[in-house]
């Protein structure tokens, strides 16, 4: 197996790549010295892939169903794959996103049996009408403690709320109503639809041989039989530019309000790889500009009392959906909205200056540049920007070349009065 090579100068990193097999993307990035080593096998489907073709054939299936595959993949007739990762002295977990699903360790000791386990456990799927019906009793409880969740149910309120009719709008485990209608058949279409190595990649980062890993992932997927890939197109639901509610108010108990403020964004539907990148990187700019921690509004509302430490402003940008998000928990929910949106009008207004982009692109360097110490960090945003055709080292890169005109351009486009919605809880009358 000969690997490729990228090297990226600014972060000082050798990153070696090939596809392996039947088309598996293998990622293996060396970092000498290391304890801690670092692996993500991760699948291109997520909550919002409920509707797909296969073979000119269009399917349909439950909402939930990925998540509920994440669930059941980690059991076999072995039993747990939780419990054997125990036993080699391995953390291991996985979750379902809106567009994937990913499973992981981490380890110090037995990387090469904890990988062999991570990647059998995922390619082998036992589902059976007992195991079945026990995890929809499980996931029905997850659902409902996730329903009585007040950061949980504003976030979703808020989606509700921005989106008529985009799956993002529908909890990632999905209904009580949908996951019941979920059996071994429709989970064994999905996995072999989905979990095919060429809809998948691989991740490895930590004190690793590069070579040692590509033939070890070689040698196993050579044990195994693959259908011949039929590749799959996601479909969904054409959404409206309006917005679904301008706002939605729901009371639950909890000590104060919290409020969610989103910015839909319509225009950057459809957008891929370095073009998304930088749309992303910009919007994340421009929030640190007008709501981050050493700006004047975030001082003055944290010395009045409307935002704690939870305070946030962050874009969220898929090629399927995009919005901004602004929140956190407040006393007053009708003056931080206030302040907020005067705050936003004031800036269209002035404009952003040189000297604000440039403070803020040094911030962002360095942020991006520290958290490159975490392995974790490394591993699960290369694989989620790889399925967006993006290369996660390229950021420095990006960043470096935005231009004020884009940042300004970006904060005339993106807050526009109509596009916005307001999510609110309210404590519970006593």
């Amino acid at each position: 197996m000969i690997l490729k090579e990228k090297e990226s100068q600014i972060l000082q990193e050798q990153l070696y790549y090939n596809v392996i097999g039947p088309g598996l993307e293998t990622y293996i990035l060396p970092k000498k010295g290391y304890q801690k080593k670092f692996a993500i096998f991760s699948t291109r489907f997520g909550s919002i892939d409920n509707c797909f073709r296969v073979n000119g054939e269009t399917f349909e299936v439950p909402e939930g169903i990925a998540h509920f595959l994440e669930h059941k993949l980690f059991e076999d007739e072995e039993g747990n794959a939780f419990d054997r990762f125990a036993a080699l002295g391995a953390s291991s977990n996985a979750f379902t996103s809106f567009n994937q699903t990913s499973y992981l360790f981490s380890c110090t000791e037995n990387f090469t049996e904890s990988l062999e386990l991570l990647l059998d456990f995922v390619q082998e799927p036992y589902f059976d009408e007992k195991s079945v019906s026990k995890e929809q009793g499980i996931i029905e409880q997850e659902i409902l403690m996730y329903e009585d969740h007040p950061q949980w149910r504003v976030f979703f309120n808020l989606l509700e709320a921005l989106y008529q009719v985009h799956p993002v709008r529908i909890d990632i485990a999905g209904t009580v109503e949908s996951i019941r209608k979920i059996t071994p058949e429709v989970l064994y279409q999905c996995y072999y639809t989905f979990y095919h190595p060429r809809n998948m990649a691989l991740f490895v980062v930590g004190d690793v041989s590069p070579e040692a890993v590509a033939a070890q992932v070689e040698q196993n997927l050579g044990r195994k039989k693959y259908a011949s890939w039929k590749g799959v197109k996601n479909l969904y639901p054409d959404e409206p530019e309006e917005i679904n509610h301008s706002r939605v108010e729901h009371k639950m108990v909890v000590s104060d309000p919290i409020i969610n403020i989103g910015f839909k964004d319509n225009l950057a539907q459809g957008i891929k790889g370095e073009k998304l990148f930088r749309r992303e990187i910009i919007t994340e700019l421009l929030l640190e500009i007008i709501f981050g921690n050493s700006e004047p509004l975030y001082q003055e509302l944290y010395e009045e009392g409307l935002i704690d430490e939870g305070f946030d402003a962050a874009y969220t940008v898929e090629p399927q959906y995009s919005h901004t998000l602004i929140g956190g928990e407040t006393r007053n929910p009708e003056l931080f909205y206030q302040k907020i949106m005067e705050e936003i009008s004031r800036v269209k207004k002035n404009g952003i200056n040189q000297e604000q982009l440039e403070r803020h692109r040094r911030n962002f360097m360095g942020k991006f540049m520290r958290r490159f110490n975490s392995l974790e960090f490394i591993a699960n945003n290369f694989s989620s920007y790889r399925f967006k055709d993006i290369d996660f080292f390229a950021f420095p890169a990006v960043l470096q070349g935005i231009t004020l005109s884009e940042v300004n351009g970006r904060l005339e486009e993106h807050f526009v009065e109509n596009s916005h919605a307001v999510s609110l809880i309210h404590p519970q009358d006593d």
